[in-house]
């Protein structure tokens, strides 16, 4: 198999270095860090997909917005169609219409734009987080990170509760259907109730796309934990279960130091992260 490094959106919120670490400026840079893997005979799998292009060209359209405009103003968000999963995988010289399958660590509205994009992918997700994303939306949180418009016309969805051997200590869903047994679902829940990790077994190592686990570089492989005060506010305003949230956390931290020989762990914002895995220095 290999591994693409993606970045399917950029937000630019106030606060520079209080938010990413690293910028000098008045604003900050995250990224939507996603994972496009080319099977040998599964055709392309995508891990989440950022923004779309119907969020690009009609991200406020009416009652049904795909992207409120409170989290655009709050995240200071630039949709860019050349950012957009679909035309990155044009311009690797692949066709999007061989995305057979895209796996989704959960369904905010900067992990899921895209869906609509790949008509003919299976989706696959957990069932936590599918019943969470189309219940009924209350509170200002809920109503703002699921928008139903993204993915309305898709018909493909494949749910899973977790089963199946133990990965690392963690739970872990296995025999994914139509997909390689190097590829699985860790269930990571607390930012939301179905939140899920990736794992992919490539190389001879194991890669884990942990999502939203995390945020901020600083909270894996080190002995104490650290995290910017924008995201370390984000990650609170956005929780629905802080404790969970913060105990499977903490065990990514521990496997990032005591596994670090045999897998690397990255996350979907950190701009650092997302740099060095493009060449190909993965933490």
């Amino acid at each position: 198999m290999r591994i693409h490094h993606l970045n399917c959106g950029t937000d630019c919120p106030l606060g520079g270095s209080l938010f990413d670490g690293t910028s000098h400026g008045l604003t900050g840079r995250l990224v939507c860090h996603c994972l496009l893997i080319e099977t040998d005979s599964h055709g392309l799998v995508l891990i989440d997909t950022g923004y779309g292009l119907r969020d690009v060209h009609h991200p406020h359209a009416g009652s049904h917005s795909r992207i409120t405009r409170t989290m655009r103003a709050l995240l200071n968000i630039k949709l860019k169609e050349e950012e957009t999963a679909y035309r990155q995988i044009e311009r690797l010289g692949l066709s999007p219409s061989d995305v057979r399958h895209i796996l989704l660590t959960h369904l905010d509205f900067d992990h899921a734009g895209g869906l609509e994009d790949f008509p003919q992918a299976q989706i696959h997700v957990m069932d936590a987080e599918y019943r969470s994303a189309a219940g009924p939306r209350r509170g200002f949180v809920t109503r703002n990170r699921y928008r139903p418009a993204q993915w309305n016309d898709v018909r493909q969805w494949r749910r899973y509760g977790a089963s199946g051997e133990r990965w690392f200590g963690f739970d872990a869903v296995r025999d994914l259907e139509g997909l390689p047994p190097e590829i699985l679902m860790v269930p990571l829940p607390g930012h939301t109730w179905g939140h899920a990790g990736i794992a992919i077994h490539s190389g001879g190592r194991w890669l884990l796309h942990a999502g939203d686990a995390y945020f901020y570089r600083g909270e894996m492989r080190g002995a104490a934990r650290h995290c910017t005060p924008g995201l370390r506010a984000y990650q609170n305003m956005m929780e629905v279960d802080r404790r969970a949230r913060l105990e499977n956390q903490e065990r990514l931290r521990r496997l990032s130091i005591e596994q670090r020989h045999e897998l690397s762990i990255l996350c979907a914002h950190d701009r650092v992260e997302f740099d060095r895995a493009t060449a190909g220095r993965l933490l």
